[in-house]
């Protein structure tokens, strides 16, 4: 027990960087369900985002910048990395859009085959990068992946000094950037969908289309772009922050993807609990590690207590049945004018 306690600052490290992957997946897609389109191509969506901004950097870092012999700007090659991944997520959502709100197809089978389209593409372009790479795993934008990975050292030694074992300042400091946007994006989504005349217009839609009617077609448009857009800079975090700017073909960004999508249930389609739901999440999903003698089967089970947490959440939701906890009314039932 002993031994937990001491590297239960370490386990809290580690769930913050998972739990920021997934915060960013669960903050997009509650936008998109509070309009109420029911987009489960959140794993897709984030292969969109990470494959284009590994894509971009790496033709700026190892084909541009090598060819003119000067070296890459690191400001450049964030800025190049957040707007390709933001760019080709929404284009992803614009996918979605079209096809469930013009072509009023199935929003469940959109977003599963929305999922399949991304893991392809991803995993096309992984494979492709590869080999310009030279081979599996060469893939690397080492400068882009440091810049968005710096932290500042002398903050953390100082509060680490200050705090001992405790090690306040690895906990609160030691991240990059995304990880301090991802908060405070939860809370400015939050702010503006309950106190803004947009955010509660969006939420009129969500909840009842036949009020919003005039507004039902933009807003969902405008939500499930803007949405996948925020989901697909999980994926961009995952590439740059998580595996240190390369590409791998395992399938986690999927894995991650769909425990976004369990997230915004967890966290009741509210944002600021997305926050500490997500950190929770990395908690549950890397215990085994810190927790000395464990058998591989209880392994595999301490594996599945993200899931089974938001199974319980979900039922304790339901038999409450809470208003302010319960999804949108309208989520995932399509609105045509026509067909009032």
């Amino acid at each position: 027990m002993l031994d937990f306690l001491v590297k239960f600052p370490d386990l809290l490290h580690s769930a913050i960087v998972f739990g920021t992957v997934i915060m960013f997946g669960a903050l997009g897609e509650i936008i998109t369900e509070k309009s109420g389109n029911l987009n489960l191509g959140v794993p897709g969506i984030m292969y969109f985002g990470g494959i284009a901004g590994l894509t971009s950097t790496f033709m700026y870092e190892n084909v541009y910048c090598a060819n003119a012999g000067v070296e890459p700007n690191a400001a450049l090659c964030v800025i190049m990395c957040l707007v390709a991944s933001f760019l080709a997520s929404a284009l992803g959502g614009l996918i979605y859009s079209f096809l469930t709100i013009s072509l009023r197809t199935n929003q469940n089978v959109t977003g599963l085959t929305l999922t399949i389209l991304g893991s392809g593409v991803g995993n096309f372009f992984g494979g492709s990068l590869n080999k310009l790479a030279g081979g599996v795993g060469q893939v690397s934008v080492a400068v882009t992946s440091q810049a968005f990975r710096n932290y500042s050292y002398s903050l953390v030694s100082f509060f680490d000094g200050f705090t001992g074992r405790l090690r306040l300042g690895t906990l609160l400091f030691s991240y990059g950037f995304l990880t301090y946007v991802a908060l405070i994006l939860a809370v400015a989504i939050w702010y503006f969908l309950s106190k803004t005349r947009t955010g509660l217009s969006l939420r009129a839609v969500g909840e009842n289309t036949a009020t919003a009617d005039a507004a039902v077609t933009k807003y969902k448009y405008l939500a499930t772009c803007i949405g996948a857009g925020i989901s697909g800079l999980g994926g961009t975090y995952y590439v740059m922050n998580y595996i240190n700017g390369t590409w791998e073909n395992q399938g986690t960004i999927e894995a991650l993807g769909w425990l976004a999508v369990a997230l915004v249930i967890f966290a009741t389609w509210k944002s600021l609990r997305a926050i500490w739901g997500s950190y929770l999440f990395g908690v549950l999903y890397w215990a085994y590690n810190y927790i000395p003698g464990l058998s591989r089967s209880t392994l595999e089970l301490f594996k599945m207590l993200p899931y089974v947490v938001t199974i319980i959440v979900l039922l304790m939701v339901s038999m409450r049945k809470k208003k302010e906890d319960q999804p949108p009314q309208s989520l995932g039932i399509p609105y045509f004018r026509e067909e009032r």
